[in-house]
């Protein structure tokens, strides 16, 4: 087993967090070493978490029109990584599924970036995953961090979570649509070629 297989297999394995956990460990990440784009998200939804498959609901539905891409293309492993900040549900919360858990990246974010070493293209969903990846030089809040987006450089996208949840923001925020959209079709394009 090659050492890209080996990580895969230990991640599949990890039951670091699951008596945290009210629906049990089951990490869902899609990796290949090829891949061309990542997508950093924050943890798997409830549905994501019954079928084991990334972004299976409404919000993945909405990130594949914002890229531009169809479900094959986007479930194409060897072209998309999906690697959220949790790799497990964590659990419902008052407003919306619980944050990310935080023993999740430390041990094994590192690890799994550096065996995907063709990624052209990071997309930063939400602000679990735009803390993580920009550090300091992340804006005040999500907001600002995503109207910021031309400051980033050319290999990286900061975006609001897709949810249908943030219906509010995506009206009060018309610009995102006009203005970043079409940079980021354009960039998932360049990026599979």
């Amino acid at each position: 087993m090659n050492r890209f297989d080996q990580l895969k297999s230990e991640i599949k394995q990890c039951r670091l967090c699951e008596t945290e956990l009210e629906a049990g460990a089951n990490p869902v990440v899609q990796l290949h070493p090829e891949a061309r784009i990542l997508i950093a998200g924050q943890a798997p939804g409830k549905k994501a978490h019954l079928s084991s498959v990334p972004f299976d609901d409404a919000s993945g539905e909405r990130l594949r029109h914002w890229m531009g891409i169809d479900k094959d293309l986007f479930y194409n492993e060897s072209k998309v990584a999906i690697l959220p900040m949790g790799f497990c549900y964590p659990g419902k919360g008052k407003s919306g599924d619980l944050s990310p858990r935080k023993e999740c990246a430390p041990q094994w974010r590192v690890r799994v970036l550096d065996t995907l070493p063709d990624i052209r293209l990071t997309l930063l969903i939400g602000q679990y995953s735009m803390k993580w990846h920009l550090g300091t030089s992340m804006e005040n809040n999500l907001t600002e961090t995503v109207r910021a987006w031309r400051q980033y450089s050319d290999t990286i996208l900061p975006l609001p979570h897709p949810s249908p949840r943030n219906f509010s923001w995506f009206k009060n925020n018309p610009w995102f649509e006009q203005e970043l959209l079409p940079t980021l079709r354009k960039r998932v394009e360049l990026s599979m070629t």
